[in-house]
């Protein structure tokens, strides 16, 4: 099928070929009719895109710091890496669409095969939804007008925060389409309304529309037009739908208000506000999110679960079927704002328009109405084919940000032979296999797991799928590398300890890549030859993570520690060389959430020759210092360990000071690794027992962490 997407680099826009994404639990697959360009969304993307550098960090300045904190400490060049990664990964646009139901997913209420639904689905053929995302469109409203459907709900949304009544005058400033859109609802709602804009075509629509007007083009006052409008009392609410990175709106919009009156941004502008504007007249300000309550709620949105009615009583949802029961009563009209109809294919003229045409306003792209044919694999015109008949055939499941910046660079620089890579959604697995060179690029990865071709899996998805993943793997006869952890609870462990025992000719590695960081190598020969037990501190300045992250959740990330410290408590196994005996950990506070607490943890580790290790996995630290610190103390001497970038010795014969050019953590190396025993064969990496103590003691860390501490007396 065919997906509009846009480099964040160029500013290019694309129409690629991109398999059919799969369905999930509480999901609607959707045959796309007619889909609407968001003016302002979509015009601002596309001018970030086409921006320089200079003018891209300059519009960003909080991305700015992120940049420079981290090339404080990870240094230049894997920062600069970082920052091209991100921006050449295109982004699907789009999010107004009106379609028909070719799938219902299980779970699924109120909706079936058939149903005609406004949603926010992508500028794509085939675009999979969550169910709470989408509305049936009334027998009476056509396509056309349904894929507005969205685009109004923001603007209703921006309404019901400023909550007008009957009668009260409100001025909206910016008359683009979420500014005409409101325009109406508010006359709908019996209000008095002033429109300010500067351009003409849209002062006029906005006037048909029952709304007075304001052509500040014109170097009319805004401020004392509004006071003239309201009798010199004010107006009651102003709703700011442009976008311009003045501050000087919202100044205008306090001194156009009457006392205690609402502002609500709806756009994007300039926010340096005024205390004195504000304070005497006590007005109230709020920024409107979206389409309403429910969004970004992963709850509602992924899970389905909707709020009680009686609690929450307009919803994004119930946003979407007011504003489709209003285009049904003809209250709401949208085809005075269509300007452009242009086919999917010719998408590339659409944003030629957005950028180029000052009378263009709403541009929708159109379907083939035919049938759709659900393709969940096709083929990449850059796949980079065999050469040998011994080299590993790889498929991969997963292309998020660290799999196609990290893992996958790196699988590129391997013999390997790549087959089929996959994701969900099939965009990113299509991006990211034209980028890597794969044969195909599919959004089933059970057409890996079947592909008698394929020999080994990389599974590199959320954490509460690598167990499950690797069994299935394993059963299906498939060498397998799972990036860390190899499963966060005891139960989905033992499940892959039952599929390793029924294919004991499989290769089976964990993303445990600190151990094959050259400095991490040098030090475990260093420490080889010791005649006494050795310490060793690692403390990881981890960064900090809200508590809402998938990663904090411990059923679907499993929280930090089995998350991520397991890469900690894999190297101090590796250097030591003796196995993990004991166990303890403690985390700080005592009254807040579990989530929040866990990522800030120290666990003690025993070791069977007697060695101790401590990591102080802390989020509570600046993310100027260093990420990662190692200290081994052994026989009268210390090694230190800089963030994968300096090793020192301290009184340490033959270890002088070894800085290398850049930072090192050994992902090439440990995938170069893998790769190379697949298809020389060989014992396993990283042994199974160090595999499964590892992701023990992770959760006894857990576990001994949430245990009350006892009195000091006891």
């Amino acid at each position: 099928m065919k997906q509009v997407v846009q480099s964040l680099r160029s500013g290019e826009t694309q129409v690629l070929d991109v398999p059919t994404p799969r369905i999930k639990a509480r999901q609607l697959v959707i045959a796309s009719h007619r889909t609407l360009i968001s003016s302002g969304t979509e015009r601002m993307l596309i001018k970030f895109g086409q921006s320089n550098l200079v003018n891209k960090a300059l519009s960003q300045p909080a991305r700015v710091r992120q940049v420079l904190e981290k090339a404080q400490t990870d240094g230049v060049l894997p920062t600069i890496e970082a920052v091209f990664a991100k921006l050449d990964d295109p982004l699907p646009l789009g999010y107004c669409n009106a379609g028909v139901v070719l799938e219902v997913g299980a779970g699924v209420t109120g909706f079936s095969v058939g149903d005609r639904v406004a949603s926010n689905g992508y500028h794509a053929e085939i675009v999979v939804v969550p169910q709470n995302l989408c509305a049936h469109i009334p027998n009476d409203v056509d396509n056309d007008t349904a894929s507005f459907t969205v685009l109004a709900s923001v603007a209703l949304q921006g309404i019901r925060l400023a909550s007008p009544t009957l009668g009260e005058a409100v001025v909206v400033i910016g008359l683009g389409l979420v500014g005409l859109l409101t325009v109406q609802m508010l006359v709908a709602n019996g209000c008095r309304v002033l429109g300010v804009d500067l351009h003409p075509q849209r002062l006029e629509l906005a006037h048909q529309f029952g709304a007075q007007t304001v052509n500040v083009g014109r170097e009319t006052d805004p401020v004392a037009a509004a006071l003239a409008f309201s009798e010199g009392q004010g107006v009651d609410a102003v709703l700011v739908t442009a976008s311009s990175k003045s501050d000087d709106l919202i100044h205008q919009a306090a001194q156009m208000s009457r006392k205690r009156g609402r502002i609500i941004l709806v756009g994007d502008v300039g926010l340096s506000l005024s205390r004195a504007d504000f304070y005497a007249k006590e007005l109230s300000f709020q920024v409107s999110c979206s389409y309403g309550p429910g969004r970004y709620d992963d709850q509602y949105e992924q899970q389905g679960h909707d709020y009680p009615l009686g609690f929450v009583r307009w919803t994004e949802q119930r946003n979407f079927q007011a504003v489709l029961q209003l285009m049904a009563a003809r209250r709401l009209d949208v085809s005075s704002l269509i300007t452009h109809r242009i086919p999917l294919e010719q998408a590339q003229e659409a944003y030629h328009h957005l950028s180029a045409t000052p009378s263009a306003l709403g541009i929708l792209l159109t379907y083939n109405d035919k049938p759709k044919a659900i393709q969940r694999t096709i083929s990449l015109p850059t796949a980079r084919f065999a050469t040998r008949s011994d080299q590993a055939v790889v498929g991969v499941i997963g292309a998020g940000n660290f799999a196609t910046r990290v893992l996958l660079p790196a699988l590129r620089k391997t013999d390997a032979r790549l087959k089929i890579i996959a994701s969900s959604t099939g965009t990113s697995a299509s991006i990211a296999g034209r980028r890597i060179g794969f044969e195909q690029a599919s959004s089933d990865y059970q057409q890996l797991l079947n592909d008698p071709e394929i020999n080994t899996l990389f599974i590199l998805t959320q954490h509460n799928t690598h167990a499950r993943l690797v069994s299935e793997a394993l059963q299906a006869g498939k060498h397998v590398f799972v990036e860390k952890p190899l499963a966060i609870s005891r139960n989905e462990l033992d499940q892959v300890g039952t599929a390793i025992a029924q294919a004991p000719d499989r290769q089976l590695m964990v993303g445990f890549n600190r151990r094959f960081a050259p400095h991490a190598i040098r030090l475990r020969e260093l420490l080889v030859g010791r005649t006494q037990p050795c310490t060793l501190i690692y403390t990881v300045n981890a960064g900090y993570i809200a508590p809402d992250h998938w990663t904090q959740d411990p059923k679907v990330g499993g929280g930090r520690i089995i998350g991520e410290a397991c890469h900690f408590i894999d190297l101090l196994l590796f250097l030591v060389d003796s196995p993990i005996v004991g166990v303890e950990a403690r985390m700080i506070g005592a009254t807040s959430a579990q989530s929040t607490r866990e990522d800030k943890m120290t666990i003690l580790l025993d070791f069977a020759d007697g060695s101790s290790g401590a990591v102080h996995y802390l989020s509570n630290g600046s993310k100027s210092y260093p990420k990662e610190r190692l200290e081994v103390f052994s026989e009268q001497r210390v090694a230190l360990l800089d963030n994968f970038n300096v090793l020192r010795g301290y009184s340490w014969p033959g270890l002088r000071t070894q800085r290398l050019f850049k930072q090192d953590k050994g992902h090439q190396s440990e995938v170069s690794a893998f790769i190379q025993r697949i298809n020389q064969g060989g014992e396993w990496l990283i042994p199974w027992n160090e595999l499964r103590d590892v992701t023990l003691a992770t959760f006894a860390a857990v576990e001994r962490a949430a245990a009350p501490s006892r009195a000091i007396d006891q």
